[in-house]
């Protein structure tokens, strides 16, 4: 049982929200693996300032892979090139952006290799953003799944959620697309670091 810190699910490409907490939290930063897939949720999808708004950009899964599977057993599927889709849709999205070259070729091999699992994908994206937002910590894996967790633990596998209304507060920082729609709150943390790079974990 986890006594202190903070349970975190394993997102794609999490919002800044996520990496606020994690800057919170750790290093008593823990990672469910054990829960139920959800379907709707971060856990397999990502938004993205495009030149119309928010896109979010969905990793297929499985068929089957429903509510009864857990989270580190989820696959991936590659029934059509989502990830061309995906890599040209950041590319579109942050072509413009201060640091989106900077990191490109660091990304770039994420939408070649066909990783089967969702968990471990997205368990290497996170390793790779942690690097390069320079916070330097470790996650731990819950052995087992707790429907709820005393009031010690931070949970956050139901609050931060593409279908709620985030009570996290956050200041503007520039956007490549602001002028057409604004600032727009909690997106991708790709979003900060394209467009913040170095600067983006004093924004944290």
């Amino acid at each position: 049982m986890i006594e202190k810190g903070a349970l975190l699910p394993m997102f794609y490409l999490p919002p800044v929200e996520y990496f606020v907490q994690v800057n919170r939290y750790k290093p008593d930063l823990w990672i469910e693996q054990c829960e139920h897939f959800p379907k709707q949720t971060y856990r397999n999808r990502a938004n993205v300032y495009s030149p119309d708004g928010v896109l979010a950009l969905v990793v297929p899964v499985v068929k089957g892979s429903k509510v009864h599977t857990p989270v580190k057993d989820v696959k991936i599927s590659y029934d059509f090139n989502w990830q061309r889709l995906h890599w040209m849709s950041l590319q579109a999205c942050y072509r413009r952006s201060a640091y989106f070259e900077y990191y490109e070729a660091d990304f770039a091999p994420f939408y070649e290799k066909k990783e089967p699992y969702l968990f471990d994908y997205n368990n290497q994206l996170l390793d790779l953003i942690t690097n390069k937002l320079k916070i330097k910590t470790k996650f731990n894996l819950a052995e087992d799944f707790e429907a709820k967790y005393p009031e010690t633990i931070a949970d956050f596998r139901q609050s931060i959620h593409p279908k709620k209304d985030s009570l996290f507060e956050q200041k503007k920082y520039f956007q490549v697309f602001e002028e057409r729609k604004g600032f727009i709150r909690n997106l991708s943390i790709v979003d900060l670091l394209f467009n913040q790079g170095p600067h983006a974990v004093n924004y944290l």
